[in-house]
């Protein structure tokens, strides 16, 4: 059998229709949208602005409100460093989760050198966020909360509606990283009470190297320093010439991910179920995190008495990761699971499997009989 793929919460293939819209982008409508004095720029300013309303109904904001930007990286660092640049004068309070990518861990931390002050919010076994400890968090100097939306490595869905409630009712920002979450539940940022999120295409079928950054324009209306400048662009917060294919490429991949939100869930879902009961036939297996409130393509098991990174070579024409491919360089285990109470040697032993919507049950049950097998090899209890 060909390789199998099961590690799309790290990537996705860019979907052929996808594809062939972004191509004429490239080749013959090469312009650039900010050419305000012919015909090339304004069919490219065009294709932008229709790709900006594509990615605002995906997730339910103004067109305005959508900023286009590299990525779900470069994005985490404009909104929560602009956010402290505006608004430090009135506060360096700022509130984030212990199991955020590290793109936020990480500029987070860079801020403590420049003032910041952080209080750092737990979650239980479940991978949850307890909302009476994000209550007693937030202080009068408060500028910004930071919970994610879906985590990368687990899938665990946090109660993003509830927190956004607490934090409209205390007046502090809510920054929620949507990366994992968009193309794979329904999102509405506003009715969510999120006030900034960021989405990144390669994870739903796009392009890589393009994403965007909502940034709510009324209740709140939120105030960024920008971090690149030169040139006023995306409304004088993200300089530089746009990426017009990739941007045209988003905005296909967010109204494709719209239309089939339903069909992909249930797909995929009923294959990671096929997935979980075949593996755990052959016991001391464990799901880490919320079994309930889940991406529907992602699962995190526990196998007790294999070592991740023996079951990962081992598995020579399967792709599966041990956690975020952002950090699946360090030889560290992951911060996900220690902070829902696992120990390194469990944390050691867990793997991420993703799943996608052209993943299929031949490929399932070959994993299961592969993963089974290499369990019973290697596994010392």
């Amino acid at each position: 059998m060909a390789n199998i793929y099961l590690d799309y919460n790290s990537t996705t293939p860019v979907d052929p229709t996808v594809f062939e819209q972004m191509t004429p982008w490239f080749l013959e409508k090469f312009g650039n949208a900010s050419s305000k004095s012919h015909q090339f720029g304004w069919e490219a300013e065009a294709a932008v602005e229709m790709a900006r309303e594509k990615v605002a109904a995906l997730i339910g904001s103004e067109p305005g409100e959508i900023i286009f930007i590299s990525g779900a990286t470069e994005a985490i660092n404009l909104a929560i460093r602009g956010v402290f640049d505006s608004y430090s004068e009135t506060g360096k309070h700022l509130v984030i989760c212990t199991t955020e990518h590290n793109a936020v861990l990480d500029t987070v931390s860079a801020l403590e050198n420049k003032g910041a002050e952080i209080t750092w919010l737990s979650v239980n076994r479940d991978g949850r966020i307890d909302l009476e400890e994000l209550k007693k968090a937030i202080r009068k100097d408060t500028l910004m909360v930071a919970v994610m939306m879906a985590n990368n490595e687990t899938g665990v869905i946090q109660d993003v509606e509830l927190i956004g409630k607490v934090c409209t009712e205390k007046n502090v920002l809510f920054f929620s990283d949507l990366t994992q979450a968009v193309g794979k539940m329904h999102i509405r940022v506003r009715e969510m009470g999120i006030s900034m999120g960021c989405i990144s295409a390669h994870k739903f079928y796009g392009p890589k190297g393009i994403g965007a950054l909502y940034v709510s324009r009324k209740n709140p209306r939120v105030s960024l320093t920008a971090q690149i400048t030169g040139g006023g662009h995306e409304k004088e917060l993200r300089s530089g010439t746009l990426n017009v294919p990739g941007i045209v490429g988003l905005g296909a991949a967010a109204e494709l991910a719209q239309a089939e939100l339903w069909d992909y869930a249930m797909h995929t879902s009923k294959l990671r179920t096929r997935l979980e009961q075949g593996i755990e036939e052959i016991g001391s297996i464990r799901i880490n995190g919320s079994i309930k409130n889940r991406l529907p393509n992602t699962t995190n098991l526990c196998i007790e008495g294999v070592n991740s990174d023996v079951l990962m070579k081992a598995l020579d024409d399967i792709a599966i990761s041990s956690g975020s491919a952002c950090s699946s360089a360090l030889m560290e285990a992951s911060h996900v699971l220690l902070a829902m109470g696992l120990n390194e040697k469990e944390a050691f032993s867990s793997v991420r499997i993703s799943l996608g919507k052209n993943t299929t049950v031949v490929e399932i049950d070959y994993a299961i009989t592969q993963i089974t097998s290499i369990i019973e090899k290697f596994r010392v209890l």
